[in-house]
C-alpha cells in the first residue's frame, strides 16, 4: 500500500483496540489534540484530515495544555486509552515537554508527535531550528529523551514498521507506561512507501496482567505471617489494574488496615470498616497513626513518592517492607521484599491462609478515622471570615455523587481534597501530584471530561494555576465537553508562601503584597470576567452558602455541554494539617536566625527517617 509516512502512522493509530475492563473494546487512541504549524500540518495534517471520521481531532490553544488534556483522558479511562498530541517544529514541540514529565511520573501512556526539521537539511537552517555547534543531529526534539518512555526519530518511512509495535508495547505495558515520542522530521512526513497490509490490521491490546515468581510470593507471605500489625497500601497502580475490590477482600480476609496513597485515592469506600484514610503529608493523622505503629507495610502499586512516605519518616524506623508492583524498577526500592507482577493477580495468589491481624490492631483504622473525621468536620463548620479550602471542598464533596470525577494538581489543595474528601465512588479522583504541574487542573480536565461518559468533571485549583495555563477553558468551551472549575482565589501562591515562611524565611514573592510592583495599588485579576471572555458560564460565590448554589447551578451547565467557571475568594493561611513531616532543603547558614533554627529542627528530624536512610 503507497502511503506517505503521516498517512501509515495516521493509518495504523486508527487500527489500534484495546480491552476495557468490561471486556468490550474501544479504539486505543480515542482523540488526537493538535495544533498544526509548519512541521506537521501539510503531511500530517492532511493525513489527520483524510481520517477525520475514524479519529477525532480536537484543536488546542496552547501545546502544553493540549497534551495536559491527553494525560488527563488517560488517567480518566484508568490507562486504557491513550491520548495523541502534534505540534510543530520548534517552540511548539517544547511546550509538549512538561507533559511528557507530568505522564512520565505519573506513569500514564501519552502519545507525542513533534515536527521535525529535515532530514536532507538541503533548507537549513529552517525557521525554528536550533543549530547545536557541536552535532548537527541534534534538533530541540532531543529535549524530550529524559522525560520519554520511548523515543524515535523517523528518518525513512519504513522505519515505522518497526517502531509502532514498540510504541504500542510501552503504551500498554503495566511497567513501563509512560510518554512516547516519535518526532517526525517534515520531509520524511510526505515521503511514500509500499507498506505492508498486515501493518494496518486490526490489534486488539489486551490488559497485561504478568504473573508473580512464586519465591516471591512465598517470601512475602511468610514476612506477613510474622506480622503483628499489618498495614496494606493501595496505590495507582491498584486502579489501572481494577484491583480495588480484590486488595479490599484480601484486607477483609486477614483483618488488615487500609490506607491509600495520592494516586490511589478513592480506591476504598470512605465508611470501609478497615479503612485508616490517605497516608502522608497531603494525607490524614489517622492514617499516619497507623502507619508509625505498623511492624510490616504491604505497598500494592506505589512507588512510595515523598510525600506518600512523609519523606521516609510515616513509618517506623524498624518496619518490614513488602512491596507488589508491575514495575520491577519500584518494587525494590528501599531493601523491600519485592513482588514484581500484576496487583489483582498478585493478590490473589498471596496466600496467607487463615491468618488474621488480631482484632485489637485492626479496630484501630475505624478508631482513628473517626478523631479524623472529626477533626475535618471542624474544619468544614462555619466561620467569620473568608471561606476556607476545606469548607470549599466539604461544599463540592457534599452535592457530588458517586458516578462524579474530582481533580487538583498543585498548590494546596492537593492537601485538602486528599485529606478531606470522602468517597462515594471508585477511582474518581485524579490529583497530580506525581509532578504536581500549574495549569493541569484546567487542561486536565477537558481531557477528562471528553473521556467519561457520566457524571460530572470538577476541578478544584487556585488562582495561581488558573493563571499559568488557562487557555484550554476556551478549547473546552468550543470542543462542547462540560465541566466545572473551581477557583479559588487566595491572592497568590499562598501553599509555597506558608513553606516560606514555615522554614524561618520572609515573605518574598509569593503573595501578592509581598511582589515588587512599581504600581502605588497593583491590579488584581478579575477571573469572572476573564473566563466570560472565553465562552464559560461563570458564577461568582461568596461565603460557602452561595458557593453551594453556585456550584448546583454548575453542574447542570457541564451536563450540557459548557464549562463552567465558580470563582471565591479563600482564606490564604488556613491549612487541613496531617502532622507529618517533610524533607525540604533549608539553608544550613542563613542571614535570618530563623532560617537557621528551622536546619536545626530538619537535622533533628531527620532521626525518624528509615534507620538505614540516616
Amino acid at each position: 500500500m503507497k502511503l506517505t509516512t503521516a498517512q501509515a502512522l495516521v493509518r495504523w493509530l486508527v487500527a489500534q483496540r484495546t480491552e476495557l475492563f468490561d471486556g468490550s473494546d474501544a479504539p486505543l487512541f480515542p482523540a488526537v489534540f493538535a495544533i498544526f504549524g509548519h512541521g506537521n500540518v501539510l503531511s500530517l495534517g492532511a493525513a489527520f484530515e483524510e481520517y477525520r471520521s475514524e479519529i477525532p481531532v480536537w484543536r488546542g490553544h496552547t501545546e502544553q495544555g493540549m497534551a495536559l488534556a491527553a494525560v488527563g483522558y488517560a488517567k480518566a479511562t484508568h490507562r486504557r486509552q491513550v491520548g495523541v498530541a502534534t505540534s510543530s517544529i520548534g517552540p511548539g514541540a517544547l511546550n509538549m515537554i512538561t507533559a511528557a514529565g507530568v505522564a512520565n511520573a505519573n506513569r500514564l501512556p501519552l502519545l507525542l508527535l513533534p515536527g521535525d526539521t529535515f532530514v536532507n537539511r538541503a533548507p537549513d537552517p529552517v525557521l525554528q531550528q536550533i543549530e547545536p555547534f557541536a552535532d548537527a543531529t541534534v534538533s530541540v526534539n532531543d529535549a524530550f529523551r529524559p522525560v520519554s518512555r520511548y523515543f524515535d526519530r523517523v528518518t525513512r518511512p519504513e522505519q515505522l514498521i518497526a517502531t509502532l509495535p514498540q510504541v504500542a508495547r510501552v503504551l500498554t505495558d503495566p511497567a513501563e507506561c509512560g510518554p512516547v515520542t516519535l518526532a517526525l522530521p517534515q520531509d520524511v512526513q510526505a515521503e511514500a512507501f509500499d507498506f505492508p497490509p498486515s501493518l494496518f490490521d486490526p490489534v486488539v491490546h489486551h490488559v497485561l496482567r504478568p504473573r508473580p515468581d512464586s519465591r516471591s510470593l512465598e517470601r512475602a507471605a511468610s514476612v506477613l505471617r510474622s506480622s503483628l500489625r499489618p498495614l496494606l497500601v493501595l496505590g495507582g497502580g491498584v486502579r489501572y489494574s481494577d484491583a480495588a475490590s480484590t486488595a479490599l477482600a484480601f484486607a477483609s480476609r486477614h483483618n488488615i488496615p487500609v490506607v491509600e496513597t495520592t494516586a490511589g485515592r478513592t480506591l476504598v469506600p470512605h465508611a470501609h470498616p478497615l479503612h485508616a484514610g490517605p497516608l502522608g503529608i497531603t494525607g490524614s493523622a489517622s492514617a499516619n497513626a497507623l502507619a508509625a505503629s505498623a511492624d510490616v507495610v504491604l505497598a500494592v502499586g506505589t512507588r512510595l513518592q515523598d510525600f506518600t512516605t512523609a519523606s521516609w519518616s510515616v513509618f517506623s524506623p524498624d518496619v518490614r517492607l513488602v512491596t507488589v508492583n508491575a514495575a520491577r524498577f519500584d518494587a525494590v526500592k528501599h531493601g523491600a521484599v519485592a513482588v514484581v507482577g500484576d496487583a489483582e493477580v498478585a493478590l490473589c495468589e498471596l496466600s496467607l491462609g487463615d491468618w488474621r491481624a488480631d482484632d485489637s490492631w485492626a479496630s484501630r483504622a475505624p478508631a482513628e478515622l473517626a478523631k479524623w473525621d472529626s477533626y475535618i468536620d471542624g474544619l468544614r463548620a462555619g466561620s467569620d471570615g473568608l471561606p476556607t479550602y476545606a469548607q470549599v471542598v466539604g461544599a463540592v464533596n457534599d452535592i457530588s455523587g458517586p458516578d462524579d470525577y474530582v481533580m487538583t494538581a498543585s498548590g494546596g489543595l492537593p492537601g485538602e481534597l486528599i485529606g478531606g474528601w470522602r468517597a462515594s465512588g471508585e477511582s474518581t479522583m485524579d490529583v497530580e501530584y506525581g509532578f504536581s504541574c500549574m495549569g493541569y487542573e484546567i487542561a486536565g480536565a477537558w481531557g477528562a471530561a471528553m473521556a467519561r461518559s457520566t457524571g460530572v468533571v470538577t476541578t478544584l485549583l487556585g488562582d495561581g494555576s488558573y493563571l499559568m495555563l488557562n487557555s484550554e477553558l476556551f478549547s473546552a468551551t468550543f470542543a462542547g465537553h462540560g465541566f466545572v472549575a473551581v477557583v479559588c482565589d487566595n491572592d497568590g501562591y499562598a501553599v509555597i508562601d506558608r513553606l516560606q515562611r514555615g522554614q524561618g524565611g520572609a515573605g518574598f514573592n509569593n503573595m501578592y503584597p509581598d511582589v515588587r510592583s512599581l504600581q502605588t495599588v497593583p491590579p488584581r485579576m478579575d477571573f469572572a470576567s476573564h473566563a466570560a471572555a472565553m465562552g464559560c458560564a461563570v458564577l461568582a460565590a461568596n461565603t460557602i452558602p452561595e458557593l453551594r448554589a453556585a456550584y448546583t447551578k454548575a453542574r447542570e451547565h457541564a451536563q450540557s455541554g459548557t464549562p463552567a467557571v465558580v470563582v471565591i475568594k479563600t482564606h490564604p493561611n488556613s491549612w487541613t494539617e496531617s502532622g507529618a513531616w517533610w524533607e525540604v532543603g533549608v539553608p544550613e547558614v542563613s542571614h535570618r536566625p530563623q532560617i537557621t533554627h528551622a536546619h536545626d529542627e530538619l537535622t533533628q528530624a531527620k532521626t525518624r527517617q528509615l534507620r538505614y536512610l540516616t
